[in-house]
């Protein structure tokens, strides 16, 4: 079995921090690509609310992704009690629900539903 020594925890604590310091990233400039093609959609008369939805839909899914990667990361390396497993467990569970309702909102069917094909 393989040991780890101190200075392994802290290199875990770095990549989850990093990976936290990503996700940010990835959500706020989403959040400003959201706005900028809203603002090209709508100049177009192109629909501006659906592109808004989509582009929040998407940083906000990648967001919430590698923010569970850090917490699993932090959870199971440095702080395995049950109490942040069960936390960490609730946040999957709320990430899931987040995931489904943005699928329902700017897909309109549920993740497990087939696409329905276009109409001609």
């Amino acid at each position: 079995m393989m040991s780890l020594k101190l200075g392994d925890w802290e290199l875990a604590r770095d990549i989850s921090e990093w990976i936290e310091i990503v996700a940010i990233a990835v959500i706020s400039l989403g959040v400003i690509l959201a706005f900028l093609r809203w603002a090209a959609a709508t100049r177009v008369g192109d629909g501006g609310v659906a592109v808004f939805k989509d582009q929040m839909a998407r940083s906000l899914l990648i967001g919430l992704d590698l923010l569970i990667a850090a917490d699993v990361i932090r959870t199971v390396t440095l702080e395995p009690t049950l109490e942040n497993v069960a936390a960490l467990g609730l946040l999957v569970l709320v990430r899931t629900f987040l995931a489904w309702t943005l699928v329902l909102e700017t897909e309109n069917r549920w993740p497990w539903q087939r696409d329905q094909p276009a109409e001609p």
